[in-house]
């Protein structure tokens, strides 16, 4: 073999400003949890009770329904969602200014932004019960709602004496990356006239326009986006039904599930990919209201269009009515409890290098140590069920397989 030495340095030197932007675009981790849903409430009615009024009437559907859920489920979900729904049934609260509230007189938005601000506050300080997340939807950036969505947003901060915990605001009807430094300088801009603390204020974007899945060039504008937030941008919104009337698909088969819905989604998963943005599915406009068999048909419906999200990575959805708690709740515990016998024995066995039928990767022990953790935190399992079923598998050693700072098992 040659005994001349490769020149190290020079690959090096090549190499390390494409590794400082990959670990920068790319970091791959995350510090919070993410939700379960999003609970979208008009602003016109959203207060203080709201979580505990929603958290009642889910109640009292589920046990209206509970032969139904346990039928979707088993009789133990059951008991796990009416405890859920007893004790925090909101994850997240966003009260909306937007779609869900239409166009009012300025003083009367004025007076709904105020209360807004004074709700959030109440609702974060509510203790365990208290919704983990919560913000506001403004109006777009269009030329025509921009400064009436900045006046609310100011409004709404203002009336809560700050940044409420858990606080983001979301962009809706994205349309254009460039849109997104905007939004970043109108963060810098309230934190600096309102005294609030140096980069404080986080936003989602609104996915709910073609041209933000594919612009007129052919490029994917929501990817670029998503890398001119200055790390301010938590999450990409689906909406479903913006986005279906924009691709021409007629109102009846506007759907979650809809091709169209597919891939918009699957862009967004890819574009989100290990930046530490979050996807979160869209809603369904279909409630369990009306006949005996309209709320069997529309618990059902929503069921299975939240398994069929959870099972495609998309771990967070939208709500829009009291019910679809009841099937979210249902659903989301479901999905994990089903998939801890195998997770937990596929990771015992990883850490201990003993092989047997499956022999995962690392990149599949991150994923699974993920699914175990996001099953921790939902509540659909407590540490000492894992425990039972993988000794080794502390939530140290989950975390350390899921940002893979743990190191990897020698091979017997």
């Amino acid at each position: 073999m040659n005994t001349v030495t490769v020149d190290l340095d020079r690959i090096d030197a090549i190499l390390a400003p494409v590794d400082a932007q990959l670990a920068a675009r790319y970091p791959d981790t995350r510090t919070d949890d993410q939700p379960v849903h999003t609970v979208y409430v008009g602003a016109a009615h959203a207060d203080s009770a709201t979580p505990t009024e929603w958290g009642n009437a889910a109640r009292t559907l589920l046990a209206a329904r509970s032969e139904l859920i346990a039928d979707l489920t088993d009789a133990a979900t059951v008991a796990r969602v009416d405890g859920i729904l007893s004790r925090r049934p909101i994850a997240d609260l966003r009260i909306d200014f937007e779609d869900g509230y239409g166009w009012r007189a300025d003083t009367v938005e004025d007076e709904h932004a105020r209360r807004a601000g004074r709700t959030l506050c109440a609702v974060t300080d509510g203790g365990e019960a208290a919704p983990r997340w919560c913000g506001i939807r403004t109006k777009g950036l269009a030329p025509t709602e921009r400064r009436r969505s900045i006046r609310t947003l100011e409004l709404v901060l203002d009336a809560a004496g700050g940044v409420p915990p858990g606080f983001v605001f979301t962009v809706p009807k994205l349309r254009a990356a460039e849109q997104v430094p905007a939004v970043v300088a109108l963060c810098e801009e309230i934190e600096r006239v309102h005294g609030l603390p140096e980069r404080a204020l986080r936003f989602e974007l609104q996915i709910e326009s073609p041209q933000a899945v594919i612009g007129a060039d052919g490029t994917v504008p929501l990817a670029r986006a998503v890398h001119l937030a200055d790390g301010r941008c938590t999450g990409l919104h689906y909406g479903t039904y913006d986005y279906s009337a924009a691709c021409g698909i007629a109102p009846r088969q506007q759907s979650a599930d809809h091709p169209v819905a597919d891939h918009a989604k699957a862009v967004m998963l890819a574009a989100a990919a290990q930046t530490g943005v979050r996807v979160s599915d869209g809603s369904t406009q279909v409630v369990p209201e009306g006949t005996d068999l309209e709320v069997r048909d529309a618990l059902a419906r929503h069921f299975r269009l939240v398994t069929r999200a959870l099972e495609r990575g998309y771990h967070q959805g939208w709500d829009i009515h009291p019910g679809h708690l009841v099937t979210r709740w249902a659903a989301v515990l479901h999905f994990h409890r089903a998939a801890l016998t195998a997770a937990a024995s596929r990771l015992q066995a990883y850490l201990q290098r003993r092989g047997g039928s499956v022999v995962d990767e690392p990149a599949t022990a991150q994923a699974l140590a993920a699914v175990v953790l996001r099953g921790l935190g939902c509540g659909a399992y407590d540490g000492t069920e894992l425990l039972a079923l993988a000794p080794d598998c502390t939530t140290d050693v989950l975390h350390g397989l899921a940002d893979r700072t743990l190191p990897l098992p020698s091979p017997e």
